[in-house]
């Protein structure tokens, strides 16, 4: 299941906020750890699975980045801990940063029936980067990429 927040607007002026999108991701057995959390490496995956829908789908101004996107940083900060009983997790993500070649998301992770104002026990961003394979080179965001990207800003 995935949602849309938009960005409030009060006597025609548009917030400040960007756009959100939410999905929810179901958490595997397999990606707890000794500890009964969920595993580092396990967590990237899962910000992986959530960012599919909103970025890769059939159909989307991004989907051709499905054949050429690289990861170019990436960044997870644990404020919580989550475990395979808050799945489905919520994660919501945003663009924070849109240059030429590149763009960072920006996510927020809550266990299921979290509050949407609750404190996020994950916070993460992720910075991509457009790639051409054949040329083994980045290239720039194609108009389309950009306003769709633009539009989560």
């Amino acid at each position: 299941m995935t949602s849309v927040d938009s960005p409030q607007s009060d006597g025609g002026v548009e917030a400040e906020a960007p756009r959100h999108f939410h999905t929810k991701v179901e958490v595997r057995w397999s990606d707890m750890d000794v500890f009964q959390h969920i595993n580092h490496a396990r967590m990237v995956t899962l910000l992986e699975e959530a960012r599919i829908p909103w970025l890769f789908g059939e159909g989307k101004p991004t989907d051709g980045l499905r054949t050429g996107c690289v990861l170019v940083d990436l960044h997870v900060q644990y404020k919580g801990q989550l475990r395979h009983e808050d799945t489905p997790l919520d994660v919501s993500m945003w663009v924070e940063q849109l240059r030429a070649v590149d763009f960072t998301i920006g996510y927020e992770v809550r266990a299921a029936g979290a509050a949407p104002d609750s404190r996020a026990s994950v916070i993460a961003t992720t910075q991509m980067a457009a790639f051409d394979i054949d040329t083994q080179r980045l290239r720039r965001l194609t108009p389309s990429e950009r306003d769709y990207l633009a539009l989560w800003k």
